[in-house]
């Protein structure tokens, strides 16, 4: 394999539930020796699991979603190394375990600074003042270290310290009021993540920007990047809206501010769907040719964009009519041929089985050591010059802390048993944790 672009590039992580991680893992499928360092004494809720409550298969079997997904929903003896969200950004990584709640971890931890080119953490604030693990008190171990901080609203203003998962986030950006339907209220929308996958690829993208500026200049720098603040650029029409007409936008459910038609239909069997997108008369024409009804393209509440807009729930029930009665995936073929954008709705098996990833070689077949063999999502993008692939199943807890200690650290096999017994090193959380 071709050498990769971040290869020689160290990250040290204390990143939790997605947003970090996801930004490591795009750092480390590129070449970047990730380490995480991670704590037995405390267990991040959503990062390897539950804290203080150890799921049990029953426990497991009886929420069966995906936030308490384990293979075969069965958590094991060592639940924090199967668990699913783990499972989804930990690869490529690397992983130790120190506690940086003691002098002597703290210790350890700025030596693993100094040998390092970039932290990322996604804790508030004042959990690096109180860890005393701020970029200033790292930059005095590294001078030019690049930092990047991710709490949900960012290292400065009055909101600086609130606690934040990707939900409180979608709301707070106002991502929520636009995208629930038209007849129900924002508490009817489903939950979605979005900022931690916004949080983590802006972030991702900064870090090279710095690494950029640091080989230009010798010098380092703290990055700060409030994850609410990710998300919001996505919304940018409605914002502009808001700031250049003082309209605050309501939602248009699947529908959008002028296609027509424009939505989601029912199709042949149980719970399938298809999405239809129409943008001009053409497409239009097409999509009547591809329901055998051509003729209907001359309706009159039908013949040009600003009629069909006007007519949209006539003009949805003729098509669920239409789509109702085929496959979803047969709808999509017809009008793709037609040049009318549409896609069926997958859900998560069919994504597996669906042809065109398949053909693309997306997933990727990884055996862990306490997981099992599956399938993984693969790398995200693919570089003609650079052929790349997963290299290493999701690291297990403290997996690599004799390569970190002893290799990295220079830790003599005497100071590595004694720091064993402080509770230091391991690989299970400290009794009573989980």
């Amino acid at each position: 394999m071709a050498k990769l672009p971040l290869e020689g590039i160290r990250v040290t992580a204390i990143s939790v539930v997605w947003a970090g991680p996801f930004a490591t893992q795009l750092l480390a499928d590129w070449g970047a020796e990730v380490i995480r360092v991670e704590t037995l004494h405390h267990f991040t809720f959503l990062t390897r699991g539950f804290p203080i409550i150890r799921p049990t298969k029953e426990m497991v079997q009886a929420r069966p979603t995906w936030i308490m997904a384990y293979p075969n929903w069965d958590p094991g003896e060592r639940p924090w190394n199967r668990y699913a969200i783990f499972q989804a950004h930990g690869r490529n990584k690397l992983s130790c375990t120190m506690d940086l709640g003691q002098p002597k971890g703290l210790e350890l931890f700025k030596r693993l600074v100094a040998k390092s080119d970039i932290v990322v953490e996604n804790n508030p604030p004042e959990t690096m003042e109180k860890l005393g693990t701020t970029y200033e008190e790292l930059k005095a171990v590294k001078p030019d270290i690049i930092m990047i901080s991710m709490p949900g609203f960012g290292s400065t203003g009055p909101h600086r310290n609130y606690r934040a998962l990707g939900a409180n986030l979608d709301e707070t950006a106002g991502h929520t009021w636009l995208r629930r339907y038209r007849d129900m209220d924002p508490s009817s929308a489903s939950l979605i993540l979005f900022s931690d996958a916004t949080a983590g690829t802006h972030a991702a993208f900064a870090a090279l920007a710095a690494l950029r500026y640091r080989n230009r200049t010798g010098k380092g720098q703290f990055i700060d990047l409030a994850q609410v603040e990710t998300l919001m650029p996505y919304l940018a029409e409605a914002t502009m809206d808001y700031t250049m007409n003082d309209r605050v936008q309501d939602t248009l459910g699947n529908r959008h501010p002028f296609m027509a038609p424009h939505g989601c239909y029912r199709c042949q069997g149980e719970d399938r769907w298809v999405v239809i997108a129409v943008a001009s008369d053409e497409e239009w024409h097409g999509l009547c040719r591809a329901m055998g009804s051509p003729d209907l393209a001359k309706d009159e509440k039908f013949a040009d964009t600003s009629s069909r807009y006007q007519n949209q729930d006539d003009l949805d029930r003729l098509i669920e009519e239409w789509t109702s009665q085929h496959d979803h995936y047969a709808v999509m073929f017809a009008l793709q041929r037609e040049g009318v954008a549409a896609g069926a709705v997958l859900d998560d098996r069919d994504a597996f089985q669906d042809p065109h990833l398949k053909d693309r070689g997306f997933f990727e077949k990884l055996t862990h050591p306490d997981a099992g063999t599956h399938l993984y999502p693969g790398i995200m993008w693919k570089m003609s010059k650079t052929p790349n692939a997963i290299r290493t199943p999701p690291c297990c807890l403290g997996e690599h802390n004799e390569y970190v200690y002893k290799k990295l650290l220079g830790i003599s096999d005497e100071e590595y048993a004694q720091l064993e017994k402080e509770g230091h090193i391991g690989t299970e959380p400290a009794p009573g944790v989980m």
